[in-house]
């Protein structure tokens, strides 16, 4: 790679890992400013959770119109938009004095976050090293939601929630200065890319499946880690500060992933790190001591921390130019059925048992998928194998 191509590869990874460590973080205060708004708003707890699941729902919603823009538009104009948008959502957002204009904002605001999120999904697949770029969009996440754990508390514990909005619009500010890290042509169509699409119909939808079960196991499990600890006889400061350390095993994971890059036993990686994701849930299982409880909280926040990289990267491959664009729906999908699922499970059930025991059946799913997107994705497409597939 010359010196040149070098330097634009260095920008790209540099915009991909601040943005969307800066646009997820609203889904990583969530915890914060959910007292915050019950407090300063007096909102009720279903108030609280209806903006929760709109900003969520509109992050994942921002999906469906980018099938028609993002291979069209200059994304450094997408990205500036978008993020004046977002610098000025969360200003109103500070200074909104109502439960209906709060909704209405924040759907706004995450709708636009979210189109940049495709933008950076998709810019990831492209990349000259797709597993170090997906890597650095998680462990960026993951670092942020770090910070946020530890720092968060302690800074805003006396201050009112409108200066987590307004500390959301400087950070949002900053990261206009990384819109100069793209050209703005890079996802622009290539003649031929559609044709070869078509032929890739069952991979694509494989691919969806295994990043939306990966997803609803990961969501429906990790939300309820502390109430399992709870569960089986675990103070809930000792829960927290134990998932706050498997939180630091997950950055160390994902970084190493980051690291290690684009390595011809990516496949491996996947399967291994859902293999650690099982042992973890099957851990969780009776109850859990003190020692078994941390060991699958860390193992969990490992495993899917080093997968997930090297996972987005393999679906990447199938399914033409715009699989990370529905890729990010299975991902948004995941993350709202996920806790909803378990939500519903435990509650039903009256214990954690089954919740657990469907985890494992989604991923047993999501491993079966995966291996279906590792055959496709070392077929080029337009070979005669290719064109053979099932579809």
């Amino acid at each position: 790679m010359s010196p040149i191509a070098r330097n634009a590869e260095r920008s790209i990874y540099i915009y991909i890992a601040a943005i969307s460590a800066v646009l997820n973080a609203v889904l990583l205060v969530a915890p914060i400013l959910a007292s915050k708004l019950s407090a300063d708003l007096g909102l009720q707890p279903a108030q609280v959770g209806l903006i929760a699941s709109v900003e969520l729902g509109c992050f994942s919603l921002a999906t469906v119109p980018a099938f028609l823009w993002l291979r069209k538009v200059n994304i450094r104009t997408l990205t500036i938009a978008c993020l004046l948008v977002v610098v000025a959502g969360n200003v109103v957002s500070a200074l909104a004095g109502s439960f209906a204009m709060l909704l209405g904002i924040r759907a706004i605001t995450s709708f636009a976050a979210g189109s940049i999120i495709v933008v950076i999904l998709s810019l990831s697949a492209k990349a000259a090293n797709p597993s170090r770029a997906y890597g650095l969009f998680v462990v960026s996440q993951l670092a942020m939601g770090a910070v946020i754990l530890f720092l968060f508390p302690l800074i805003y514990a006396q201050r009112p929630v409108s200066a987590v909005y307004l500390t959301l619009a400087v950070l949002a500010a900053l990261c206009l200065i990384c819109a100069r890290c793209v050209r703005g042509d890079e996802l622009r169509a290539v003649p031929g890319e559609r044709s070869a699409a078509k032929r890739r119909v069952f991979p694509f939808a494989c691919a969806l499946v295994a990043v939306l079960g990966f997803y609803i196991a990961l969501g429906g499990v990790w939300t309820f880690m502390g109430q399992i600890a709870i569960g089986s006889g675990i103070e809930l400061d000792t829960a927290s500060s134990m998932i706050g350390i498997a939180t630091l095993f997950g950055v160390a994971a994902s970084f190493a992933s980051t690291l290690v890059g684009e390595n011809a036993r990516a496949r491996y990686f996947v399967l291994g790190g859902f293999a650690l994701m099982g042992i973890s849930v099957a851990l969780l299982y009776g109850m859990p001591g003190m020692v078994r409880f941390v060991l699958a909280a860390v193992l969990f926040k490992i495993a899917w921390s080093w997968l997930l990289p090297f996972l987005l990267a393999e679906v990447s491959r199938v399914g033409g130019p715009q699989v990370m664009n529905a890729t990010n729906m299975a991902i948004g999908g995941g993350l709202a059925i996920g806790p909803l699922l378990a939500g519903s499970i435990i509650q039903s059930a009256g214990g954690f048992t089954v919740m657990l025991s469907v985890a494992l059946g989604i991923l047993a799913v999501a491993v079966l998928a995966s291996v279906v997107v590792f055959r496709a994705a070392n077929v080029p497409a337009g070979t005669p194998e290719q064109e053979d597939a099932p579809v």
